[in-house]
């Protein structure tokens, strides 16, 4: 190994300062003094500014934030209308048939905290809608069975917070429950 005397003109110039403070052993503080120009060299690149590629995934981060934000943003009060009635429409059908293998008068009806089937001997189906803010119009109760095929019935879902929202199920007889399409609507 080979020690540089300082103010010798083996070193490079950008190493010149540091021949002053080196130890008698000039190649060990030649590595420091390496390390505090790679130091300030990084530090240079890091202030030209951001790849394009990093734009690029900012970017594209943001975009999909966007698109999250936006489906999330759906009406709540629609979507739970939708929901309560599609589950309604499993109830009514799933107390259909249990009056049909009964063989059983089964009859669904509101109450005030919720609905009830009447007539299903141990029965565990739900008595309370999922929110608080639905509501079930109907004239009569809905007759389940035990016939197969029943008359026409329908029932409508009003939201209690916006009246104007309704969902209405409806069967024909022979048909499961499905929520219909409001009027004026193109199926």
């Amino acid at each position: 190994m080979r020690t540089l005397a300082p103010g010798s003109k083996g070193v490079a110039p950008t190493l010149r300062r540091f021949a002053g403070r080196c130890p008698p052993r000039g190649l060990i503080c030649l590595g420091a003094a390496r390390r505090q120009i790679a130091f300030r060299h990084q530090r240079s690149v890091r202030a030209r500014g951001f790849t394009l590629l990093e734009l690029l995934v900012v970017v594209a981060i943001m975009a999909l934030a966007t698109a999250g934000v936006a489906l999330s943003l759906r009406d709540s009060a629609e979507t739970q209308l939708e929901r309560e009635a599609q589950r309604l429409a499993a109830l009514l059908e799933s107390g259909r048939a249990q009056a049909r293998m009964a063989s059983v008068v089964v009859r669904w009806r509101t109450t005030p905290s919720g609905f009830a089937f009447e007539g299903l001997p141990g029965t565990t189906l739900p008595t309370q809608w999922l929110g608080a803010d639905v509501q079930a119009t109907t004239s009569a109760p809905l007759v389940l069975g035990p016939d197969p095929i029943i008359g026409p019935q329908q029932v409508r879902l009003v939201s209690i917070s916006s009246p104007a929202r309704s969902v209405t199920l409806a069967t024909d007889g022979i048909r499961p429950f499905s929520v219909t399409p409001p009027p004026g609507t193109a199926p």
